[in-house]
């Protein structure tokens, strides 16, 4: 019977392991090993400082709540001015670029809607232009035919 046809079972049997294969085996069952012990200490002593600390933790909760809301919102406060400051900076850079003739990214849109807007500008003062002379001619007709 050649290799091929076989079952994988049977052909993992007939070949031994190689010696790099066995050093990466034992290498990664050692590191596994020591990493599932480390985390076994780390849970235990979270048990037992949980365990330690509640007392206190209940004893100052009146003081320890509320300090802690007045840090988060302090806290939140300033990253909250600072994300503002770097926003306001960003957008004066842009402005001075557009304003330099650089082109920055975006300025095309930009550029694009100032000249849809001034050409509907255009529109709406050429529309209220013939109103106001349609108007105008109708009154001069009323007031002619009035006299």
């Amino acid at each position: 019977m050649s290799d091929q046809q076989k079952p994988m079972s049977q052909r993992l049997q007939d070949s031994p392991p190689s010696s790099g294969q066995a050093i990466r085996f034992l290498t990664a069952a050692t590191i596994g090993g020591v990493l599932l012990g480390l985390s076994g200490l780390t849970l235990t002593g979270t048990v037992i400082s949980l365990i330690i600390v509640t007392p206190v933790l209940v004893l100052f909760s009146p003081i320890l709540i509320p300090a802690g809301i007045v840090l988060f919102l302090v806290t939140a406060g300033f990253l909250f001015a600072g994300g503002c400051g770097v926003a306001a900076l960003a957008a004066l850079a842009w402005i001075y670029n557009y304003v330099a003739g650089k082109h920055p990214p975006g300025s095309e849109q930009l550029d694009y809607a100032r000249m849809r807007i001034a050409s509907k500008a255009r529109d709406l003062k050429e529309r209220a232009k013939e109103s106001g002379n349609q108007v105008q001619q109708k009154t001069q007709e009323a007031s002619v035919q009035g006299s």
